[in-house]
C-alpha cells in the first residue's frame, strides 16, 4: 500500500420536559419515554442527490477523495478523468484572474446547478437512508466496512451529542464555508462512529442489503455497493436503536465545525426559521465502533531543518526520558506498549526503539491540563516530549514537520535527504479515541488516519428547503 506524503494541513435533543416525546416522521407516530432530562442525537433520512446512471455509466470515474487528501497532481488527474468528476465541486481548480465573482466556489455552484438541470445529477423523490458497503485491501488482508449515510441535526460540541476527538485549523474551515455558501450542499459525508452493543444495528443493515444495490462498482482495489433504503420498518428500527447514542467524529472535524458556522450564517439570513430547515443538519456516514472494517493508520512525523548541534543534544537527552534500544533497518515493527516509538535515520540506516520511562508523565510537560487518556497516547508523547521538550519546536504545526501515514514513504524520504529523520508511531485505537472524547478532551492534531477515506460523490445533500 502506497501513500504520498502530505502537509496536513429519534428525534430531538435538548428536552426540558421530563416526559420526552420522540416523533417518527415516517410512521407519524410518537413514543413517550419518561426518564428525565437527556440530550439525544436526531438522525434522519434525506432526499439525496446522486449521479444518474443513465448519464454516468462508470461511477469509478466520477467519485473522488475528500478535499484534504487531494494533492495538486491528483486534482489535475481527476479533472482529466471525467468532465463530471466530483473534484470539480469538492475541490475546483484555481485559475489566474480569479475574483470575487468568478472563482472556484462560484464555478462549483454553476457546475452543480448545470448538472442538476441536465440530469447528470438527480435528487431522490423520497427520503432514504443510504447504506454503503466499502470493500478494500490493506496489506494481505481484505476488509469490508458498512456505513449508514444519514443526516444528523447539528449540535454544538458542548452538548456532547456529537463528540470531537481532534482540534481543527481556521484556514481549512474558511475554505469549506465558502464552498457551502456558494453551493448550499454537502458533497462528502462526515465519518461518525456510534456504539452498537450486540450488533443490533449492524444486523438490521446486513439483513436489508443482501441484493439489488443502487450502485455496484470497482475503483482500483476498492469496491462500492450502495443501497437507498426507505422501508418504514427498517427506518423506525434503525432510528430507535440510534436514538440514545452519541456520535463520535472519526474524520471530518473541520467540515462539522464548518456546518455549524454555515447554519448560523443561514439563520441570520432567515430570522423566521423553524429549525426544520435542511441547513440545520449535516450528512454523515455512521459506522459502528465494532465494525471489523475500521482501519486506523498512524500519522508519522518527518523532521527537517534542525541544527546539527540540536540533533546531537537530542540524541544524548533521549535516555533521560526513554528506554532506548537499537534495531536493524529491516526491523520497523513497533511494540504495542504505550510510549513505544521508533526513530529512523538519526544515523544512516539507524532505527532507535523508544519506550517511555515509567517515571516520565506526559502531563508534566503540558501547559494546559489534559486528561489521563490524553497522556497515554503515543502521539502525545511525540508532540510534547520529543518535538516540544527535546527538539524545541513550537506547539502545533511547524515548518520543521511534515506527515505521512506510510512508514515506507517516511523512511524513503529520509534516505533521499528530503528529511533528517522520521518519528514512527503506533496507530491509535478506537477505544483510545472514545476515551479521550469521553473525557471531554481532544488529541493532538494529525493523530488518526482512517483508511480508506470515504469517497465524495456517492450521495450529496442539499441544504435548501426542509429536511
Amino acid at each position: 500500500m502506497e501513500f504520498g506524503f502530505w502537509n496536513l494541513d429519534f428525534i430531538t435533543g435538548g428536552f426540558k420536559n421530563p416526559s420526552l416525546q420522540f416523533y417518527n416522521r415516517v410512521s407519524r407516530s410518537a413514543i413517550n419515554i419518561d426518564f428525565g432530562v437527556i440530550e439525544l442525537a436526531e438522525i434522519s433520512e434525506f432526499r439525496g442527490v446522486r449521479y444518474n446512471t443513465a448519464t454516468v455509466q462508470y461511477m469509478q470515474n466520477v467519485i473522488c477523495p475528500p478535499y484534504d487528501v487531494i494533492s495538486p497532481q491528483a486534482q489535475q488527474e481527476l479533472y482529466e478523468r471525467n468532465k463530471y468528476n466530483m473534484v470539480r465541486l469538492e475541490l475546483g481548480l484555481e485559475q489566474e484572474g480569479d475574483s470575487e465573482r468568478n472563482n472556484r466556489y462560484t464555478r462549483a455552484r454553476a457546475e452543480f446547478n448545470r448538472w442538476l438541470k441536465e440530469g447528470v445529477l438527480i435528487q431522490d423523490q423520497v427520503p432514504n437512508y443510504y447504506v454503503h458497503e466499502h470493500s478494500f485491501e490493506i496489506g494481505e488482508a481484505k476488509k469490508k466496512r458498512l456505513e449508514l449515510h444519514a443526516c444528523v441535526r447539528l449540535e454544538p460540541w458542548e452538548n456532547k451529542i456529537v463528540v470531537p476527538h481532534e482540534f481543527t485549523m481556521a484556514k481549512a474551515k474558511a475554505d469549506r464555508l465558502d464552498l457551502m455558501k456558494a453551493c448550499s450542499a454537502d458533497f462528502s459525508p462526515i465519518f461518525g462512529l456510534y456504539e452498537d452493543p450486540g450488533g443490533k444495528i449492524n444486523q438490521l443493515i446486513v439483513n436489508r442489503v443482501k441484493s439489488n444495490p443502487t450502485y455496484n462498482f470497482q475503483s482500483g482495489t476498492e469496491s462500492h455497493r450502495l443501497w437507498a433504503v426507505n422501508e418504514p420498518e427498517f427506518v423506525q428500527r434503525v432510528s430507535h436503536f440510534l436514538i440514545p447514542k452519541p456520535i463520535y467524529i472519526a474524520d471530518g472535524h473541520h467540515r462539522y465545525e464548518t456546518a455549524l458556522a454555515y447554519r448560523e450564517y443561514r439563520r441570520e439570513l432567515d430570522p423566521g426559521c423553524s429549525g426544520n430547515e435542511a441547513y440545520n443538519y449535516v450528512m454523515m456516514a455512521l459506522v459502528s465502533f465494532s465494525d471489523p472494517g475500521i482501519v486506523i493508520l498512524p500519522i508519522h512525523r518527518l523532521v527537517r531543518g534542525i541544527r546539527a548541534d540540536t540533533i546531537d543534544k537530542f540524541r544524548k537527552e533521549l535516555t533521560g526520558y526513554f528506554d532506548v534500544s537499537e534495531a536493524s533497518a529491516g526491523d520497523m515493527s513497533l511494540s504495542a506498549a504505550a510510549g513505544s516509538i521508533r526513530i529512523y535515520g538519526l544515523a544512516p540506516g539507524q532505527v532507535l526503539g523508544l519506550t517511555l520511562l515509567p517515571s516520565v508523565r506526559v502531563n508534566d510537560f503540558l501547559k494546559q491540563k489534559h486528561s489521563e487518556a490524553y497522556g497515554k497516547l503515543d502521539v502525545s508523547v511525540v508532540q510534547h516530549v520529543i518535538c516540544e521538550k527535546l527538539l524545541g519546536l513550537p506547539p502545533g504545526d511547524s515548518d520543521n514537520l511534515a506527515y505521512t501515514p506510510s512508514g515506507e514513504s517516511a523512511c524513503r524520504m529520509v534516505d533521499s535527504g528530503q528529511f533528517q529523520f522520521a518519528i514512527l508511531l503506533n496507530p491509535v485505537s478506537t477505544s483510545a479515541i472514545k476515551a479521550v472524547a469521553d473525557a471531554n478532551d481532544r488529541m493532538p492534531r494529525k493523530s488518526t488516519f482512517f483508511y480508506p477515506k470515504l469517497p465524495s460523490g456517492l450521495v450529496m445533500f442539499r441544504t435548501d428547503g426542509e429536511i
